[in-house]
């Protein structure tokens, strides 16, 4: 540990035992950082049967700042204890940030890759000229001891037609073979991900260029690959989209395209599906639990929104991961749903047909099933309205002032000829909402001054369980 290290870590404590790890709009069941800011979920793995999440962590500003990876493990995917700080942004390759990044387990060592950021003084574009981004590996035997940085990649190793925004290795291995991925926006401003292949986890070559017919984005963030049955599917987090599919939707977005061909050759893309439609929704990562399900947690957030605030900045933090998701395919559909883990903490509460009104619950889990006429209503602390209206179903807020439930939200929809049923997940200040078995899903925070819950479900079984 160097100097540098040292008086980081000092420091990060110092403003830990400043917190005291409340406030009125913390989650209870959501991974939150204990202080300051939280983005990207990274290294997301299971090791001897204990789930790692480290994630993008700026302890001495709740609005961002130097970035380092935050730790904090879990056995059941819901309730979490922070571990502390375990990468520091104390080499030269990555002083300005230790952005993000995945791990690979194998064996008895987790191997974790990220990108070390750099950005010069001067008068650049930080696009073409001004950036490092650079590929790093550090080892641990346990997931929490990690070992020394080793420096892999720099932007001289990189195609020479991408800018310096090249990020964020997705690594797994098939067979003898280690594969790693990573978002780049190349220059004219054309997203794409960067296919690298590599014998030793070490030295690496590229391998495949994997991007649309069409220029479809300037950059591609947080790639991840996985496949689920049959299904080979990238997922993007797309910045730069535009036109009227886009105008109501977010300022970037969160989705994945199935994949046809390998893609260590040459392959097609289909169509391009979000994989939440809701307001804070970004940065998603994936991971095989140790009894085979592909697990993904997302940053429930959304970057460059100056219209929205937090109102957790007044506790001092900001920020949190969207509960953990299983992913999986049923009748060529993939379709998302919270872990089942979940479902050990329910407490049942209340029975109802076509309408349920309750109180004084900050944390529940609520099913509206069998819904006749596409007839849907709820209002949740008197001011987020989910409705389903005019062959689309809609997230919406009554008054979008910063200062309200809403923080300053309006609407997200999206359309759908039919409605099922509607799960809600409501903890504290998160809303997340999956539709039609999770083939749609909302996502939201909202900082309601009152616990309520109102539905209107024609013909629809309605059960309401508190979380525990």
């Amino acid at each position: 540990m160097n100097a540098l290290t040292k008086d980081l870590a000092k420091l990060v404590r110092m403003v830990e035992e400043q917190n005291s790890f409340q406030g009125r709009f913390r989650p209870r069941l959501h991974l939150t950082p204990p202080v300051g800011w939280l983005n990207d979920p990274n290294g997301l793995c299971q090791y001897q049967g204990l789930y790692h999440a480290f994630f993008q962590y700026a302890p001495f500003d709740a609005e961002g700042g130097l970035k380092m990876w935050g730790h904090s493990t879990s056995r059941d995917l819901l309730h979490w204890e922070y571990q502390g700080t375990v990468l520091y942004p104390d080499q030269p390759f990555d002083c300005h940030g230790v952005y993000s990044g995945s791990a690979l387990v194998e064996g008895d060592r987790i191997s974790f890759y990220y990108t070390g950021n750099i950005k010069l003084d001067g008068d650049f574009d930080y696009v073409t000229e001004g950036r490092e981004a650079n590929t790093v590996l550090v080892e641990s035997r346990d997931g929490f001891q990690l070992g020394r940085k080793e420096l892999l990649m720099k932007n001289e190793d990189y195609p020479e037609d991408v800018t310096r925004h090249v990020r964020d290795p997705k690594v797994w291995k098939e067979g003898d073979r280690y594969y790693m991925i990573q978002g780049a926006r190349r220059k004219g401003d054309r997203g794409e991900v960067l296919l690298f292949a590599s014998d030793d986890g070490r030295i690496w070559k590229l391998q495949n260029r994997i991007t649309t017919e069409e220029p479809f984005g300037y950059m591609w963030e947080c790639p991840d690959y996985f496949q689920i049955g049959e299904k080979q599917l990238l997922c993007a987090s797309v910045q730069g989209l535009a036109g009227k599919e886009w105008e109501d939707r977010n300022v970037y977005q969160s989705g994945y395209f199935e994949v046809e061909g390998p893609v260590t050759g040459p392959c097609r893309l289909l169509d391009y599906r979000l994989l939440d439609y809701g307001f804070d929704y970004y940065a998603p990562q994936s991971f095989e639990a140790e009894d085979g399900r592909r697990i993904q947690i997302g940053w429930m957030g959304m970057p460059d929104c100056p219209a929205h605030t937090n109102r957790t900045i007044g506790e001092g933090w900001q920020h949190c991961f969207t509960i953990p998701r299983e992913l999986y395919v049923k009748d060529g559909i993939l379709l998302q749903r919270p872990v089942r883990e979940l479902e050990e903490k329910r407490k049942l509460r209340e029975e109802r047909q076509d309408t349920l009104v309750s109180d004084d619950l900050p944390v529940y889990e609520v099913l509206a099933e069998n819904i006749k006429e596409n007839r849907f209503r709820a209002v949740l602390g008197g001011e987020l309205i989910l409705e389903y209206r005019e062959g689309r179903f809609e997230m919406r807020f009554t008054d979008a002032s910063k200062e309200s439930a809403s923080g300053g939200r309006t609407i997200r929809y999206q359309e759908m000829s039919q409605l099922k049923n509607v799960t809600i997940l409501t903890d504290v200040s998160t809303c997340e909402v999956f539709v039609n078995d999770g083939a749609y899903v909302f996502s939201t925070r909202f900082y309601p001054e009152k616990d309520s819950i109102g539905i209107e479900a024609l013909g629809a079984e309605i059960t309401l369980w508190e979380l525990e």
